[in-house]
C-alpha cells in the first residue's frame, strides 16, 4: 500500500521530500499563507492554491485511513476478516470503494433477506448459488426446507426466501457494483419534465429535457436539483437496464446450470429492486457533489480577482446608494476612507427633486473636493447614474464615476460590526459609506462581508455552506496576506484574516492600538494580550508598520530574516537607508553579479528567500494590486437604445460562470459574452480566457430591449 506522501507526490507532480516537509509544517500549526510565503525552500515554490489542494487531499487521505481502520476492525469483530478482504481494504483508493467492501458486513435494518435468514433459508440460497454439476433443480432443493414452524409453508415460499437472500447478496457485491457504476456513468440518461403548468417558470428550459449523464453540465445539474426541490420539475434517471442486466447475469449465472432460469430471475429482481435505486441515488449524489465542487471552485475563482481589484487610492470619494422610496443615500469620504459628510437626496421623485439632488451633490463635491463617485448597482442605479452624468456636467468636469457592486452592502450595514464602526449613522448611510470605500480599497471593505454575500458565481445558496465557507475564507485569507496589512489603520475584520490571527487577537490589536497609540514597530505586537510567539511568527511578515523607525518593518521581509537582509545589503554595498530609493534599483544586478547562491549561503537563507528580500528592498511595501489594469472610470452614460450590433465598447468583467461572462459596458444591464464568443479556439471554461475585474474590449452582437438582454462577443475583437 502506498503511503500518503507517495500518493500526494504523484497527484501533485511534486518531489516527495517537499510533500513531507509541508505535512510537517501543517502539523506544526503553520498557516498556508505563511508556508507559501516564508517556507519556500521547504516546499519547492508551491503557491497557496497548490498548498491548499495538498492540505485538502491530505485530510481526505487521513479520513480514508481512519475509515479503513474502522472497517477492518468492524469486520474483524464479526470474525469474517480474510486475507483477501484485508488486501482489498488496503487497496481501496476512495471512500466509495471502501464502503462497497464493507457493505455486506454493515448492520442492516430488517429486510426481506433478513427474514428469510431467520427462517433458515440461507443454506438453500448457498446450494442454489453453488450451481454444482448435475445439481437438482431449485424447486426440488426447496422441498427439504419446508418448515411450517418457521413460517415456510411450501417450496415456493422457500425459493422466494432464498431468492431474497441471493438478491441482497448480489447487490452487495463490491466488484459488481463497481462495474455497474462505471457502466451507468457512461450510459445513463437523465430526463426532466414539468411538474407545473407555469410557462413563465425560470425552469422552462428543463420542462422537456433529456441529456446523457456524461454530457451534463454542472450548472444544469444545480438548476435541475433546485427545480426539483422547488416542485417545478420531475427528474428521473434511465440507467439503461438493457445494458446493465447482462452484466449482472454474467457475474452470477453459469450457462447450462439447473438453476439458470431461477438465478436469472433473481438477478433481475436484485437489479430492479435493490441495485438500480441505489445506483440512481449514488449517481445523483455524485453529480451533485461534482457540480457543488465546480460551483465552489468557480465562486473562489471569481472572488480572488474581485478582492484583488486595483484600489483607487488617495482621492476624496462620494458614495451613492441608489433607491426609490427612501431616496439616494450619500456619503463623502476622504482619501483614507474617513467620513466627511452625508446626505439623502430624492432624484427619482420629480424633475424638481432631481435638480435639488444635483445642486446638493454639487455643493458637497465642491466643499470637499470630490474627484470620484462610486454608485451602487442596485435598485434605481440607472436613474442615479444618469443624474451623476448631469452632475459631472454641472461641475464642469474633473470628476468621474464608476458603478460598483453593492452585493452584501445591506448585510454589512445592518451588522453589529457596522453599528460599532458607525454608531452615529443609520443603516442606509452606512451602506453609502461602504460603497464609497469599495472604490477606494475593495479588499479592505469586502473582508467585512460574509464572502457568500458578495455575489460572484453560480448557485452559491445551493451548495454545502460549510464547504463554501471554507473555500471562500481561504481565498480571502490568501488575498489579504498577499497584499499585506497596515497594523495601525486596519479594522479588526481585516486583521483577523491575517495569517496566525484570530477574531480575538485581531480585536486585541485594535484595543491595544486605541489605548496605547500607533504601534511603533512589529516587535511591539508582542505586547498584545494573547498574541503569543507562534501567532507572532505567523502574522509578523504580513503586517506593515509604516510609522516604524525600522525600515524592514515597512516591508514584507519577515523579522526572522532581518539579519539576512542587513547582511545582504552590507555584502552588496547598500544600506537600509537606500531601501525604496532610486539607488537600490541596482541591487538585483549586484546580487546576480555576486552570485545568488553564494550570497544566499553567506546570508544563511535559501535562494527563494533571498530573492524575496531583494524584491522587498527595491519596492518596500509594494502592493501587487498596483500592477493590474486600472478600473474604468466613466464620465458619460449609455442607454440600451444607444447600442447597435457591431458597436465596439470597453467594459469590465463582473462575473465568470460556466457558460460565459457578464461584462459591464456602461449600460445599466451587464452584457453576456457566451463561452462560444470568447475567442476563436475551443474553451473548456471561460476562466481560461478572462477573470473578474479584467478590462476587455467587446462588440455588440444583439440587443433585446424588451427582455433587457445584451449579447456580446470578443471573437475577432482586438484587445487593448
Amino acid at each position: 500500500m502506498q503511503s500518503m506522501e507517495e500518493i500526494l507526490a504523484q497527484e501533485l507532480g511534486c518531489a516527495q521530500r517537499y510533500i513531507e516537509n509541508v505535512i510537517a509544517l501543517i502539523d506544526e500549526g503553520n498557516t498556508i499563507p505563511f508556508i507559501a510565503r516564508y517556507r519556500k525552500e521547504q516546499h519547492g515554490g508551491m503557491d497557496d492554491t497548490a498548498l491548499r489542494k495538498l492540505e485538502q487531499r491530505l485530510q481526505y487521505l487521513r479520513n480514508l485511513n481512519q475509515r479503513r481502520s474502522e472497517v477492518r476492525a468492524a469486520i474483524e469483530a464479526q470474525e469474517k476478516l480474510t486475507d483477501g478482504l484485508s488486501r482489498a481494504i488496503d487497496d481501496a483508493q476512495t471512500l466509495a470503494e471502501l464502503e462497497d467492501i464493507y457493505r455486506p458486513f454493515r448492520p442492516k435494518r430488517r429486510t426481506r433477506a433478513t427474514i428469510a435468514r431467520e427462517k433458515g433459508l440461507e443454506p438453500l440460497a448457498d446450494e442454489i448459488l453453488a450451481q454444482k454439476p448435475h445439481a437438482k433443480a431449485p424447486e426440488e432443493l426447496a422441498v427439504a426446507f419446508i418448515d411450517p414452524e418457521k413460517g415456510v409453508e411450501s417450496a415456493q415460499e422457500a425459493l422466494a426466501g432464498a431468492g431474497d437472500i441471493l438478491a441482497e447478496r448480489i447487490s452487495d457485491d463490491a466488484q459488481l457494483r463497481a462495474r455497474l457504476r462505471e457502466l451507468t456513468a457512461a450510459r445513463a440518461v437523465l430526463s426532466s419534465k414539468a411538474a407545473t403548468e407555469d410557462e413563465n417558470s425560470v425552469y422552462r428550459l428543463y420542462f422537456d429535457f433529456t441529456q446523457p449523464v456524461r454530457k451534463l453540465q454542472n450548472h444544469q445539474i444545480l438548476a435541475l436539483n433546485r427545480g426539483e426541490r422547488e416542485g417545478q420539475l420531475k427528474v428521473s434517471v434511465d440507467l439503461d437496464e438493457a445494458a446493465c442486466l447482462p452484466v449482472v447475469r454474467r457475474a452470477v449465472v453459469q450457462p447450462g446450470a439447473s438453476a439458470m432460469a431461477f438465478l436469472a430471475a433473481v438477478c433481475e429482481d436484485s437489479f430492479t429492486r435493490l441495485i438500480a435505486p441505489s445506483l440512481e441515488r449514488e449517481l445523483r449524489n455524485t453529480l451533485t457533489e461534482r457540480a457543488n465542487t465546480s460551483a465552489i471552485d468557480n465562486f473562489a475563482l471569481n472572488l480572488r480577482p474581485l478582492l484583488m481589484q486595483p484600489p483607487v487610492k488617495g482621492f476624496v470619494t462620494m458614495g451613492l446608494d441608489p433607491g426609490y422610496a427612501h431616496g439616494c443615500k450619500v456619503a463623502v469620504v476622504d482619501a483614507t476612507g474617513k467620513v466627511l459628510d452625508t446626505a439623502v437626496v430624492y432624484p427619482t421623485f420629480s424633475a424638481k427633486k432631481k435638480q435639488e439632488a444635483i445642486d446638493t451633490l454639487a455643493a458637497l463635491a465642491r466643499k470637499h473636493g470630490v474627484q470620484h463617485i462610486a454608485i451602487g448597482n442596485g435598485t434605481a442605479s440607472r436613474e442615479t447614474e444618469a443624474m451623476t452624468v448631469e452632475l459631472i456636467r454641472a461641475l464642469g468636469g474633473g470628476v468621474s464615476y464608476m458603478i460598483v457592486s453593492e452585493a452584501g452592502a445591506s448585510v454589512y450595514s445592518a451588522s453589529k460590526l457596522a453599528a460599532e464602526e458607525f454608531p452615529q449613522y443609520d443603516v442606509n448611510l452606512r451602506s453609502a459609506v461602504s460603497i464609497a470605500r469599495r472604490l477606494q480599497d475593495p479588499l479592505a471593505e469586502l473582508v467585512k462581508i460574509d464572502p457568500k454575500a458578495i455575489g460572484v458565481g453560480q448557485y452559491q445558496h445551493d451548495v454545502p455552506e460549510k464547504q463554501l465557507d471554507t473555500a471562500l475564507c481561504a481565498v480571502v485569507e490568501d488575498c489579504v496576506n498577499a497584499v499585506g496589512v497596515d497594523v495601525n489603520t486596519a479594522s479588526a475584520p481585516l486583521l483577523q484574516r491575517v495569517s496566525g490571527l484570530t477574531a480575538t487577537t485581531a480585536r486585541n490589536i485594535v484595543a491595544y492600538r486605541e489605548e496605547n497609540g500607533a504601534f511603533p514597530s512589529r516587535a511591539a505586537l508582542k505586547k498584545v494580550p494573547k498574541l503569543g510567539p507562534k501567532a507572532f511568527e505567523q502574522c509578523a511578515g504580513f503586517l506593515r508598520v509604516p510609522e516604524s523607525a525600522q525600515t524592514l518593518d515597512r516591508t514584507g521581509v519577515h523579522p526572522e530574516s532581518y539579519a539576512a537582509a542587513k547582511q545582504l545589503l552590507q555584502l552588496t554595498g547598500f544600506t537600509l537607508a537606500d531601501a525604496g530609493t532610486a539607488r537600490i534599483a541596482a541591487l538585483e544586478k549586484a546580487v546576480q553579479q555576486a552570485g545568488v547562491e553564494t550570497l544566499a549561503g553567506q546570508c544563511g537563507v535559501g535562494v527563494p528567500t533571498l530573492m524575496d528580500i531583494v524584491k522587498e528592498l527595491v519596492r518596500p511595501g509594494r502592493d501587487p494590486r498596483d500592477e493590474l489594469p486600472a478600473p474604468i472610470l466613466r464620465t458619460d452614460v449609455l442607454e440600451l437604445k444607444d447600442l447597435n450590433p457591431g458597436m465596439t465598447l470597453r467594459g469590465t468583467v463582473r462575473n465568470v460562470i460556466d457558460f460565459g461572462v457578464f461584462v459591464d459596458i456602461g449600460v445599466h444591464q451587464d452584457g453576456l459574452v457566451h463561452i462560444s464568443q470568447l475567442c476563436d479556439r475551443y474553451v473548456k471554461h471561460p476562466s481560461e480566457v478572462v477573470s473578474v475585474g479584467d478590462v476587455v474590449t467587446v462588440a455588440v452582437l444583439e440587443v433585446d430591449e424588451k427582455r433587457k438582454r445584451i449579447s456580446l462577443t470578443m471573437k475577432g475583437v482586438k484587445q487593448a
